[in-house]
């Protein structure tokens, strides 16, 4: 069974809710991507007191589930929903639904690195936020706009990633291959308003409790340390920030 996301227009939330509604009240409703416990990254971005903060844009499916685990993150001070991968002039929802602008729906996670490592968060990326093993597709969203990707902002980021991506390959923590992509990140495009801080919003909302809130569970769980109750939000001040 799967729960579709359908369409996120406002009009079309009560719609929504009314076809499936059923299913998950009928207790049915469970985590359609299970956790991994995954060893953390051999080589990691050592840290030397530097107060600047860092951000990386994660792809991994719909980007409501990929932020809300990051705005539940300690150590991330912003999670902003977005596309990379194409242009700006492609940058709307509806138009990178159609899987041919280049877009993924991603994540710009902004960190600080005296309180999370690049590397914790990329674990936490791979282990709880997103299935890395399933190509061009999220559970129940299929497309090139819900493939898994890292944006890297420099080279440093490239290495780490790709250096973590063999480390858990050799080790066969996944029954299938990782199929994450590493992509130059070309620029990231804030999503709509209505998009931001969505599971937050609207925890009892059909899509949400059968895909995403699973994942908050299995952060809090396996990352006791870096799971923080109240989420950092983006539209706090009214405005998602870049």
């Amino acid at each position: 069974m799967t729960v579709s996301r359908l369409s996120v227009s406002p009009r079309r939330i009560g719609q929504a809710l009314l076809l499936i509604a059923p299913i998950v009240l009928a207790g049915r409703a469970t985590a359609a991507e299970p956790a991994v416990s995954l060893p953390a990254p051999v080589h990691d971005e050592a840290v030397a007191g530097d107060a600047g903060l860092q951000r990386i844009v994660l792809a991994g499916g719909c980007f409501w589930g990929v932020q809300a685990v990051f705005e539940h993150t300690k150590g991330v001070t912003s999670a902003v929903s977005g596309y990379a991968g194409g242009s700006k002039a492609t940058a709307q929802y509806e138009m990178v639904g159609t899987g041919a602008t280049g877009h993924a729906e991603s994540v710009a996670v902004t960190f600080d690195p005296r309180q999370i490592s690049y590397g914790k968060i990329l674990q936490i990326y791979f282990s709880v936020a997103h299935n890395p093993t399933e190509l061009n597709y999220q559970g129940p969203d299929v497309g090139t706009n819900y493939r898994s990707a890292i944006f890297y902002a420099n080279d440093a980021q490239k290495r780490i990633a790709a250096d973590y991506i063999a480390q858990l390959d050799k080790v066969h923590v996944f029954k299938e291959p990782i199929v994450t992509k590493l992509e130059a990140l070309p620029g990231f495009y804030p999503a709509e308003a209505y998009h931001q801080d969505f599971a937050v919003l609207h925890p009892d909302y059909p899509y949400i409790v059968y895909n995403d809130l699973p994942k908050l569970a299995n952060l809090k769980r396996l990352f006791p340390d870096y799971y923080r109750a109240t989420p950092v939000r983006v539209m706090a001040a009214g405005k998602p920030s870049q």
